[in-house]
C-alpha cells in the first residue's frame, strides 16, 4: 500500500472507533480481517497513524476546527509526525486510493493553525473532566508532563537475573542498539522506528529462552520498591499476565515463597508460559466458583511477609501506549476502579503479618486512585497500619531516582517528564506491631 493508501484506511479506522465507541485494537483487528491484501507492513503503518491520531485528537481537532475522522489524522500528521502542509497535500492527493483533494480551508489550517489559545485539556489532549485532578498533582508542570503522556512510548525490557545480568543480555540485543534504562539496573530500552514500532523482540532466541521480559522501567522500579527478599512470603495479588510476579522472583532468586493470584482468572492465563520461560518458581492460585469464588488465600491471613497490590486502575498513566482508553475513560469507571482498589487493599491488610509490609502500585496519575486510596484504606484499618515515609522506599530500594520523583502525601508519583516511565504511583505501608 502507498503512505497515502494507509492514510485513507486509518481514517477508515478512526470512524470505526468513532461510531462505535470500540478500542482501536479490535477495530485495527477488523480492517485487518477485510482486507487481506494488507501486509503486516500496511497494518503496522496504519495501526501507527491511528494510534499517533488518538493521542493528539483533540489539539488536532482544535487545529482543523473540525473533529472528524479525516481532520484528527490530518491534524496528528501535523502536529505529531511534523509534516509540512505541502508533505500532507501531496498524501491527500485524491488520486487512486488516497484521500481526498485538501480542500483549502484545510490546507490553510495546516498552514496556520496553532495552539497558542487553546484551553490546557485541549493542548494536553486529554478529557476535560480528569483535568482537575491531573492539576492536583501535576501542578504547574500540568503541560509538560501532558505533552510527554501523547508522545509515543519507549519499548523497556527486563532482563531476567535469573539466567544472567544485564550487560551478559545486552551482545545479543546489540543489533537493536538496545541501551541501559536510565534507573533500573536491570532495564533495557531498544530504540523504536520512525513509525513508533519496535522490533519483534517476542521472537528472538533470548526471549524465548527467558533471558528478559518486555516490561516499563516505571514497573520495573515499581517491583523493586517492595523490597522483596529471600526467605520471605510474598503474594502478588492481582498478579494478571504475571509482569511484576517473574520481576519478584528475580528480586529474590527464587529464594523466597512467592504467591500469585488474581480475582480474574482470565488475566491469569499467560503467566504459566511466562513462569516456565522465566525459570521462576511461584504458586498459583486460580479463583474458581464463578461470581462466588472461593478464597484462595484463606491459609495464609497474618502471615505474609510482603504483599504487592498492582490495583486495577483507569491506567492514565499508561495513556501513551493505550491512547484510545483515555477517550473511552468516564466518571463511572473511575468510581468503579476506586471501589476495587479498596476492596484489593482491605484484602492485603488481612494478609499481611505484623511488622509485615503492603506494596500499593496503580498506573494512574489521579490522585482519587492514589492518596486517597490509601489514606481511605488507613482510616478503615484505625491506626493498624502506618505509612512507610516513600524517600524512604525510594532510597532504600531504587538509590538515585528521588531527585526525578514527583512525592505526594502517601507516596510517590513517576511520570513520562520526570522518570521518563509511564505514570506508576507507589506507595509502602507497614502493620503495626
Amino acid at each position: 500500500m502507498t503512505p497515502a493508501a494507509r492514510c485513507a484506511a486509518a481514517i477508515e479506522v478512526l470512524a470505526d472507533i468513532a461510531g462505535r465507541r470500540r478500542p482501536a485494537a479490535d477495530a485495527l483487528k477488523d480492517w485487518g480481517l477485510n482486507h487481506r491484501f494488507a501486509g503486516s507492513g500496511d497494518r503496522g503503518g496504519i495501526a501507527s497513524l491511528v494510534y499517533d491520531a488518538l493521542r493528539r485528537r483533540s489539539s488536532a481537532a482544535w487545529i482543523m476546527g473540525d473533529d472528524s475522522p479525516r481532520a484528527v489524522l490530518l491534524g496528528s500528521l501535523r502536529l505529531q509526525q511534523g509534516l509540512a502542509a505541502p508533505s500532507i497535500a501531496a498524501l491527500f492527493n485524491g488520486e487512486g486510493f488516497a484521500p481526498e483533494k485538501l480542500a483549502e480551508d484545510e490546507g490553510r489550517r495546516l498552514s496556520e493553525g496553532n495552539l497558542a489559545d487553546a484551553p490546557p485539556h485541549v493542548a494536553g489532549d486529554v478529557p476535560e473532566w480528569v483535568l482537575p485532578q491531573l492539576e492536583a498533582i501535576l501542578g504547574d508542570e500540568l503541560l509538560p508532563e501532558l505533552k510527554a503522556l501523547a508522545r509515543r512510548a519507549p519499548l523497556d525490557i527486563r532482563v531476567n537475573a535469573l539466567k544472567g545480568d544485564r550487560e551478559a543480555a545486552m551482545p545479543g540485543l546489540a543489533h537493536h542498539g538496545a541501551a541501559p534504562t536510565p534507573h533500573a539496573p536491570a532495564g533495557l530500552r531498544v530504540p523504536i522506528g520512525a513509525d513508533g514500532r519496535g522490533p519483534a523482540l517476542h521472537v528472538e532466541p533470548e526471549f524465548l529462552d527467558g533471558w528478559y521480559e518486555i516490561q516499563d522501567e516505571g514497573s520495573q522500579l515499581a517491583a523493586m520498591m517492595t523490597g522483596a527478599r529471600k526467605g520471605e512470603t510474598v503474594v502478588d495479588l492481582c498478579a494478571g499476565g504475571g509482569g511484576k510476579t517473574l520481576a519478584l522472583a528475580a528480586l529474590t532468586g527464587n529464594g523466597g515463597r512467592l504467591v500469585a493470584t488474581d480475582d480474574d482468572p482470565r488475566r491469569l492465563a499467560p503467566i504459566h508460559e511466562r513462569l516456565r520461560r522465566s525459570g521462576a518458581n511461584a504458586e498459583v492460585r486460580t479463583p474458581r466458583g464463578g461470581r462466588m469464588r472461593t478464597d484462595v488465600l484463606g491459609d495464609l491471613d497474618g502471615h505474609v511477609d510482603r504483599v504487592l497490590v498492582d490495583a486495577p486502575c483507569t491506567g492514565t498513566g499508561t495513556w501513551r501506549r493505550n491512547p484510545d482508553a483515555k477517550w473511552r475513560l468516564r466518571p463511572g469507571s473511575l468510581a468503579a476502579r476506586v471501589a476495587e482498589q479498596a476492596t484489593v487493599l482491605d484484602r492485603a491488610g488481612s494478609l499481611v503479618r505484623p511488622g509485615g509490609r503492603i506494596t500499593y502500585v496503580t498506573c494512574s496519575l489521579l490522585p482519587a486512585e492514589n492518596d486517597d486510596a490509601v489514606a481511605g484504606f488507613l482510616a478503615r484499618g484505625g491506626g493498624a497500619f502506618a505509612v512507610v515515609p516513600a524517600r524512604e522506599v525510594a532510597d532504600a530500594h531504587a538509590p538515585g531516582l528521588a531527585e526525578a520523583l514527583r512525592f505526594t502525601a502517601h507516596g510517590l508519583q513517576m511520570s513520562p517528564a520526570r522518570t521518563g516511565t509511564d505514570g506508576f504511583y507507589v506507595a509502602t505501608l507497614t502493620r503495626a506491631g
